[in-house]
């Protein structure tokens, strides 16, 4: 029973970075809409909470203070999500990538 423990108490951290990612890509094209109605042009949103997720993995699979862990994957990941630009996009592309695939 106790090996079934230290398993637990070593997998858990990456459970929750798989449901995060699962809530994460569910919720992204409610994200999208919000930031086309904003005006929003970079990932300082996404980059954040990727970056808080993975410095919470990070935190309790290195078994280092997880609130600092958390403080600096959210700081890498708005400067990362900040360095990339979004890209626009037309619905004239769109319709015309479906159009090819149907052929």
């Amino acid at each position: 029973m106790e090996n079934v423990l230290d398993f637990m108490s070593a997998a858990w951290s990456w459970i929750v970075m798989g449901l995060l990612l699962a809530i994460y890509f569910v919720l992204f094209k409610m994200i999208d809409v919000k930031r086309k109605k904003s005006g929003t042009k970079d990932y300082k949103t996404e980059g954040s909470i990727l970056g808080m997720g993975l410095g919470k993995v990070l935190g309790s699979a290195l078994q280092i203070n997880v609130g600092i862990a958390i403080m600096i994957g959210m700081i890498i990941g708005l400067y990362l999500g900040s360095k990339k630009e979004r890209k626009e996009k037309n619905d004239d592309d769109e319709n015309l990538t479906i159009t090819e695939n149907q052929e």
